[in-house]
């Protein structure tokens, strides 16, 4: 993607300071380990990128970190969950997942996190993540859970950049439909049931109607994922000369925010709020 880089610690650490500097309010980590395997190994270890990267921002920068947690960063077949079988025959399985994404969250968040991002849509991951959390004694760790993620088409740019597109198949059993509105909303429900803090909805800007049933319907703080299409659409018209980048950019945010949304996550965070700062 135009304007977006996978980082080491090193040159991470500069980032998040200019991010901070600028005003924005928190940053969200995604791991990307040396090795992938079937199990996505790495993603629990206290010793993998995201906990190394937590503990570097946590004693080098005043940044609120949220780590995203998440299997498919860390399994060779891309998917967000433990996978049996092989070719056409091979299945996600829920249940199996919920363990690893439990002992994933554990390691962030003992690692500084501020909070936990469950991006995976396993059924039943946030109550895995709370109970493990408060047996480890980090319940004030705070969970956002991807609530209401769909199977969208403006994911692409995203699973280049983080090398997780899956090898076979796609995320359609476990992410949900577009159509589906009202299943959106049961999701969402039996998250914040679960004990999640903050519900998200991803991605925004096709996505408007939910963000705002969401925060209508349930009072939750509601967060919006400006997805990696929605940036690079904008960002390849910029660069067209069909539209101009700085307007389009706060429009679009400015929806979102309008549409309900608490918390916006987007490509565009850093150079949003300098163009704000700018009045």
């Amino acid at each position: 993607m135009r304007g977006v880089y996978q980082h080491s610690i090193d040159t991470l650490i500069p980032e998040v300071e200019a991010a901070v500097e600028a005003g924005v309010g928190a940053v969200l980590l995604f791991g990307i380990p040396e090795s992938k395997d079937e199990q996505g190994s790495q993603s629990a270890s206290d010793d993998g990128i995201i906990p190394m990267a937590v503990r570097a921002c946590k004693e080098r920068t005043s940044a609120l970190v949220i780590t995203d947690v998440c299997l498919c960063e860390y399994a060779d077949h891309g998917h967000c969950g433990v996978v049996r079988g092989q070719g056409d025959g091979a299945t996600v399985e829920n249940d199996p997942t919920l363990e690893l994404l439990a002992r994933q969250a554990v390691a962030h968040a003992r690692a500084g996190a501020d909070i936990v991002a469950p991006s995976d849509m396993m059924d039943g991951r946030v109550a895995a993540i709370r109970r493990s959390l408060d047996e480890a004694e980090l319940s004030s760790t705070p969970i956002l859970s991807y609530a209401a993620k769909f199977a969208s088409a403006f994911y692409g740019p995203f699973r280049e950049a983080v090398e997780s597109s899956p090898r076979f198949g796609d995320r359609r059993s476990y992410q949900l439909d577009p159509a589906n509105a009202d299943e959106a909303l049961r999701e969402v429900r039996m998250d914040i049931d679960e004990g999640a803090d903050i519900v998200m909805v991803k991605p925004a800007l096709a996505y408007l109607d939910l963000i705002r049933r969401v925060k209508t319907e349930t009072g939750y703080p509601v967060a919006a994922y400006s997805a990696s299409g929605e940036y690079a659409m904008v960002k390849a018209a910029a660069a067209n000369g069909w539209i101009e980048e700085k307007a389009a950019v706060l429009e679009i945010l400015t929806s979102i925010r309008r549409a309900g949304a608490d918390i916006i996550i987007t490509y565009w965070a850093r150079q949003a709020a300098e163009w704000l700062a700018e009045g």
